[in-house]
């Protein structure tokens, strides 16, 4: 049996285990960590899944920043452990995390992935979104919590300073 619930400062640094046991090294170097630095995850929308044993299965992260004069969410990182990859776990986070941002009032999130996996949950390209260099465009994707909420919306995707 697994158990979600929204990651507390306790779990910061098993999930930054996890992340480094699940990404390639350098992770940290990569443009969306820019958006990160100094700014915390928007709380009770990261989450950390643990089985019955209590060991980290998985975790979702979100953070917000803005997309020219809008408020986003950016999701990232998800991962799930290598023995519990396969079980739909990382699916799960992202639908939980969804609705947990979409209840909490958010209108948009976005991420930066792949296209052909995130596109099962809603998510496509955002043209006119610019992310830090150095991130391919045709991996920004976007997904609209609120019916229409990336209408209109460009920019350079900035970190959050509220």
């Amino acid at each position: 049996m697994i158990e979600v619930k929204p990651e507390t400062p306790d779990d910061w640094w098993e999930v930054e285990a996890l992340y480094d046991l699940c990404f390639a090294p350098g992770r940290t170097a990569l443009s969306s960590y820019r958006l990160r630095d100094d700014v915390l995850p928007v709380a009770g929308l990261s989450l950390v899944a643990r089985d019955s044993d209590g060991t980290l299965a998985g975790a979702i992260r979100f953070w917000p920043v803005h997309v020219g004069d809008s408020d986003a969410l950016l999701l990232g990182p998800v991962a799930v452990h290598p023995t519990h990859q396969g079980e739909g776990l990382g699916g799960f986070l992202i639908q939980e995390g969804l609705e947990a941002g979409r209840e909490s009032g958010w209108a948009r999130v976005m991420l930066v992935g792949d296209a052909p996996y995130y596109s099962r949950f809603g998510f496509a390209r955002l043209d006119g979104v610019e992310m830090p260099p150095p991130t391919n465009p045709d991996r920004v994707l976007g997904l609209d919590l609120a019916p229409g909420a990336w209408a209109g919306v460009s920019g350079r995707v900035t970190r959050w300073t509220r």
